[in-house]
């Protein structure tokens, strides 16, 4: 009798799973662990899209191929997009929701103002999904297949990207104010900011390494330039010669939408370039300098380790990358899978 009951609630539990994976292509239960008072758990996977829209992520390259080869600098902009979404709600793709009548958007954020980008390549990849896949691939996920994109089309590391994460029907603007490390960050309050999101003191200088990609506008250093500590003096830690090249670009008034790159030596090339520079005082952004100038050994060693071994950061790199995508993603039958990643359905 007991064998008989085993049996058909293996029988019951076959039977939903395909109900579920045949209403929801790309859907699938994970076993054990974080499950609840349910027993059910879902977890992200590589595979996740195998048989729903195997040409997800071929989708997804073709299309940033196209936008990085017109402008390079896109490929930060997206990783940025990323980091920015994950580090609010989780990687929900929240960072992508416009304003409406439920929403107020992140996107007006002090991080995010007149500074986040790419949303229409988000945009143009999501319409090339649905066209291919219609409402299977999260925008969520295209965030972080399109930060991967972009790291390997700029020359950086490759890795395998847990997927399954699914939209969130709520944005917040107060959080992305709060959450999102600012670029004149003391190391304390980056350490702080990180920890938050259960990312280390190693992910931190890691995922800082994606600096190695991108500009910065000149609001953003210039009161590194002008009076970093109140006293209308510049900043002691950067190189004299780096600093005056700076003011051209960043005048003491006006010029703050001017940009400077991130990684003056390759801008557009995803190496260890940028902790090479942080270690001869030229970091672009406090939070920048400060992983090497901020009394911390842990960081310090790591700057120096990584300008030394470009292969040892690209490993880490990609831990951190996946472990910064795994923070609180919605699965199973939580949030969404939009149509339009500007709003919800």
């Amino acid at each position: 009798m007991e064998l008989f009951k085993v049996t058909l609630s293996l029988i019951v539990i076959a039977s939903l799973s395909a109900t579920l994976s045949s209403a929801h292509p790309g859907f699938n239960f994970g076993w054990g662990g974080h499950g609840g008072s349910s027993g059910w758990s879902f977890s992200l996977f590589p595979e996740f899209y195998q048989f729903s829209c195997p040409q997800a992520n071929d989708i997804v390259m073709s299309v940033l191929e196209r936008a990085i080869a017109n402008e390079p600098r896109m490929a930060a902009s997206l990783l940025r997009l990323h980091f920015h979404d994950c580090f609010v709600q989780g990687c929900d793709a929240s960072v992508l929701l416009d304003d409406s009548a439920t929403i107020v958007s992140e996107k007006n954020s002090g991080p995010n103002k007149n500074s986040l980008r790419g949303f229409e390549v988000i945009d143009e990849i999501k319409g090339k999904l649905e066209e291919a896949c219609p409402q299977i691939v999260s925008c969520a996920d295209i965030l972080a297949l399109a930060a991967r994109g972009s790291t390997i089309l700029s020359g950086g590391p490759n890795w395998e990207l847990p997927l399954g994460r699914r939209d969130s029907k709520t944005a917040s603007l107060t959080t992305s104010n709060t959450n999102i490390p600012p670029p004149n960050s003391t190391l304390q309050n980056l350490v702080t900011l990180f920890k938050r999101q259960g990312l280390d003191e190693v992910d931190l200088v890691a995922l800082s390494g994606g600096h190695t990609i991108g500009m910065a506008r000149c609001v953003t250093f210039k009161q590194r330039l002008y009076n970093q500590n109140g006293n209308n003096q510049p900043d002691q830690t950067l190189d004299k010669g780096y600093y005056y090249n700076l003011k051209s670009v960043c005048p003491k008034s006006g010029g703050d939408n001017n940009i400077s790159p991130l990684d003056f030596a390759s801008p557009a090339k995803f190496d260890n370039t940028y902790f090479k520079l942080i270690l001869w005082g030229k970091g672009l952004l406090t939070s920048d300098e400060v992983l090497f100038t901020g009394s911390a050994v842990t960081t310090m060693q790591l700057v120096k380790r990584y300008a030394e071994d470009e292969s040892l950061f690209f490993d880490q790199f990609a831990k951190s990358m996946v472990k910064m995508g795994n923070i609180s993603p919605l699965t199973g039958f939580k949030g969404e899978v939009r149509k339009n990643c500007r709003r919800v359905d």
